[in-house]
């Protein structure tokens, strides 16, 4: 791998992987904008990749558009997961990865420098699963020139919190990661994603949304229809 890095794959295969991914899952990405993990989001997104921030405690907000999610839904498969956690944590979202996802279709899981997991990649190592340890993915990308070949940029999210009103109701809407700018919801978050996370998240609240789906609309069309409507409350 080059300068420096180590990969499970050939730099070539490594570099052909990167580029045909779409989308990047980056756990520890919040709102601290001085925290690698923050300017990361900004950065690989720049290069057409769209970015899913996994941050606990910061989600609901946005970084770069982007919206943070709380974890990764059930359901969706990621394509690249990189970790900006220290080993414990990253161990405990490889383990979730490895318990809940087909070994055939595993993610790229990139460890940024500092997280890097023996237990893990001995894991990683023993089931044939792509990683990559010691280099950045900011570093990385733009040491080869690499950009997503096909960038899904930009995307739909829909967001739905509890009412202000504490009537019980449910506040759905829909927003472009070209634009948005949210901070850490005041009430409860009940859901976050995009069209996608919508179309396959095995949550409560997609699956809701998803059988108040008419014949032939389509779900950026029931998401924007749900804006308008009292269906969610």
């Amino acid at each position: 791998m080059d300068a420096g890095g180590n990969s499970s794959l050939a730099p070539l295969q490594l570099q052909e992987r990167v580029v045909a991914s779409t989308s990047i899952h980056i756990f520890g990405a919040g709102l601290n904008q001085e925290r690698p993990a923050h300017q990361a989001v900004k950065e690989v997104s720049q290069r057409g990749w769209a970015c899913s921030p996994i941050h606990p405690n910061d989600a609901g907000a946005t970084v770069a558009g982007f919206p943070i999610r709380p974890s990764l839904d059930e359901g969706l498969v990621p394509e690249i997961v990189v970790l900006f956690l220290a080993p414990e944590r990253a161990r405990a979202v490889v383990r979730d990865l490895i318990m809940r996802l087909d070994h055939q279709h595993f993610p790229l899981v990139w460890f940024q420098r500092g997280a890097e997991d023996p237990p893990s990649i001995e894991a990683l190592q023993s089931m044939g699963a792509a990683f990559v340890t010691n280099d950045c993915i900011v570093e990385y990308t733009n040491r080869c020139d690499l950009r997503c070949a096909s960038s899904s940029l930009p995307q739909m999210f829909c967001l739905q919190t509890a009412s202000e009103d504490g009537d019980g109701c449910s506040v759905w809407t829909v927003h472009s990661t070209s634009d948005a700018v949210l901070a850490k919801p005041t009430y409860a978050l009940e859901w976050v994603g995009t069209l996608d996370d919508l179309e396959h998240s095995k949550h409560t609240i997609p699956r809701y949304i998803r059988s108040l789906q008419t014949t032939n609309e389509s779900l950026a069309a029931l998401a924007q229809r749900l804006t308008q409507s009292e269906e969610t409350a």
